[in-house]
């Protein structure tokens, strides 16, 4: 019996998180990414949000040092515009959970440019 877990972590998803290595990743996405097509390991999340997840994940997870930016968001699409809230709050997520604002880059990449 495991004491101290988020809700948000599904047996599944603490598992997987388990497994993980050095230069493995984890994509948090949203209903409209199109994980399926891209992954056949895929852990839904229904009704969480990814700064609940980031929440729940960070105290069990050792963000990768040794890259440039171990947190990547999509860029937005040319004609497009981004809400800068949605990245304060996931970083406010990532300091809530360990008391403190992490010292790592978070970069940009292209929209299905993600590697899972």
């Amino acid at each position: 019996m495991l004491k101290g877990i988020h809700p948000a972590l599904s047996p599944e998803l603490l598992k997987t998180l388990a497994e993980m290595g050095h230069g493995d990743e984890i994509v948090l996405a949203d209903t409209h990414f199109p994980a399926h097509s891209l992954h056949k390991n895929v852990i839904r999340a229904d009704g969480i949000s990814i700064d609940i997840l980031l929440e729940a994940i960070t105290p069990l997870f050792e963000f990768d040092a040794y890259v440039d930016a171990p947190l990547l968001m999509m860029k937005a699409v040319e004609g497009d515009s981004l809400d800068p809230n949605v990245e304060t709050r996931y970083l406010n997520a990532i300091e809530s959970a360990v008391g403190f604002t992490p010292k790592f880059n978070l970069s940009r990449t292209l929209r299905f440019l993600y590697t899972c």
